[in-house]
């Protein structure tokens, strides 16, 4: 039987690839909120549910797809949106079919213009931070990297992650 205690320590690369992912997933958040906040006023998980549903058919999306998709609690979710709606760019409805009853979040036209408005400085944040230090091919290792990480940490948010008309990653 093996100790409970013991560990495959890292090897030397694994430790520095290691540091540099968790001081990424510790950054780049707090860089890219920060951006938003002061350009439209919206933190990243608003600005992740406006767009989620701006992508969405109809502009609508059940409130636990939504939750899923901006990687937030129902709780947070519910806050998040109620916030929304005071903006008056988001409103709820409740939906009835053969499968059942829900709740749906729905983006406004309001909604969409702020999301609009919002995307053009967000994107140049991302484009600055991340991919114009990047060649091609090291975003395609990105992507590949990204997915096979997210396979294991949350795969069924692999489906919500596919961009309309791109190969996934094998």
């Amino acid at each position: 039987m093996s100790d409970p205690t013991s560990a495959p320590w890292l090897s030397d690369d694994e430790q520095r690839a290691w540091m540099a992912l968790t001081t990424v997933l510790t950054t780049l958040p707090a860089a890219i909120d920060a951006q938003l906040k002061r350009d439209s006023g919206l933190n990243f998980f608003e600005y992740t549910i406006l767009s989620s549903l701006a992508q969405a058919p109809g502009r609508a999306l059940r409130m636990n797809s939504l939750a899923h998709l901006a990687a937030g609690s129902p709780s947070r979710l519910s806050h998040a949106v109620s916030r929304l709606e005071g903006h008056g760019w988001v409103a709820r409805r409740n939906t009835e079919s053969p499968e059942g009853r829900w709740v749906e979040a729905v983006l406004t036209d309001a909604g969409a213009t702020a999301v609009a408005a919002a995307a053009p400085a967000h994107v140049r944040e991302a484009r600055r931070l991340v991919f114009d230090g990047l060649t091609a091919e090291q975003v395609e290792q990105l992507t590949r990297i990204g997915y096979q990480l997210l396979r294991a940490t949350a795969p069924h948010l692999t489906a919500c992650m596919e961009v309309p008309g791109a190969r996934p990653p094998t």
